[in-house]
């Protein structure tokens, strides 16, 4: 046999290869998430974030990593991740190579997160992004006359921010760059690069996401892993699936409003109405339920009118209200 209990490690799945195919290699690990490597043998690099309660941070953010190469424009991979509720931090596995990271929270409003000149393979990143991270737009830092001109005469007055102390940049950006902001031989400069801001998420064009959903690539030249970003109403690997099917239920309503393993207190005030309702209701039915029960069990009670009905009635409405507190 090709793959051994021990052929990929830190429980990688072994997959032979096909023996028509030029590779000489007979087999091929793939590799659970955090780990990378011909057989899973090396650990991902291990981004920690968490944020400064002044920040508002969505559900979902796009993570901009940059390589630098020498003569060469840099390389940018971007992928995205989700924030559970109640949780103020994100843990993001990165597998390629990278020296500059960017965070985008919102359409076009970036923090710079990580910058180092020497990329070191699996190790652990712990950030706290702060607002003075965040990267301002030329509109923001000079005034109309300068944004005005042509960019091969406004580019000229980038410096300018990087040395201006009361403004205590990190970066900024304009339509076509991502600038940072570094010491060079006791000067505070600026360093540019071209970033598209309005890139189209498609996978090169091979996006398999469906119903509009965006596509992630761990690089732009043969990428290993891909994922998608699905938009509202709709989930799955693929966004296959849709949530925006019509019902009256409590399911259907509240499903997603729920948050497993979180104690009640914690939850939505949406959920925590509807339990506090719900158990009003419960207990209502069965008080209702019981003294019905004990006023028509009375044979003489029973013998007039429609007793016998009502009596029934009241057993009915016990066992629906069981069920009903069974069903939430």
């Amino acid at each position: 046999m090709i793959c051994q209990n021990l052929t990929c490690q830190n429980g990688g799945l072994c997959s032979p290869t096909d023996e028509y195919m030029l590779s000489k290699k007979r087999f091929i690990c793939i590799c659970r998430k955090g780990y990378f490597g011909e057989r899973c043998e090396l650990e991902d690099t291990k981004i920690i974030l968490s944020f400064e309660k002044s920040i508002i941070v969505p559900q979902s953010i796009f993570i901009h990593f940059i390589e630098v190469m020498n003569r060469d424009r840099p390389v940018r991979s971007t992928t995205f991740q989700t924030i559970p509720v109640q949780q103020d931090f994100i843990t993001i596995f990165w597998s390629r190579p990278f020296h500059i990271v960017f965070i985008e929270l919102l359409e076009k409003n970036y923090y710079l997160t990580f910058v180092k000149n020497i990329y070191n393979r699996s190790t652990t990143i712990n950030q706290m992004i702060k607002p003075s991270d965040r990267c301002k737009h030329i509109n923001e830092i000079f005034n109309d006359s300068i944004i005005k001109l042509d960019l091969i005469r406004r580019i000229k007055y980038y410096h300018l921010p990087c040395q201006m102390s009361s403004l205590n940049l990190s970066c900024f950006y304009d339509n076509i760059h991502l600038c940072l902001c570094y010491d060079y031989y006791k000067q505070r400069l600026a360093n540019c690069f071209e970033f598209n801001h309005d890139m189209i998420f498609d996978c090169s064009g091979q996006n398999e996401c469906q119903n509009g959903g965006k596509c992630f690539q761990d690089t732009p030249h043969c990428p290993t892993r891909s994922i998608c970003l699905c938009p509202s109403c709709f989930f799955g690997a693929q966004c296959q699936f849709s949530t925006s099917g019509f019902g009256l239920s409590l399911d259907a309503i509240l499903g997603y409003h729920i948050i497993p393993n979180i104690s009640i207190k914690y939850q939505p005030i949406i959920v925590i109405i509807s339990l506090t309702l719900t158990i009003v209701f419960i207990i209502a039915g069965f008080i209702n339920g019981i003294l019905a029960m004990i006023t028509f069990k009375n044979k003489m009670v029973r013998d007039v009118g429609s007793g016998l009905y009502l009596f029934s009635l009241s057993i009915t409405t016990l066992f629906i209200i069981i069920l009903f507190g069974l069903k939430c």
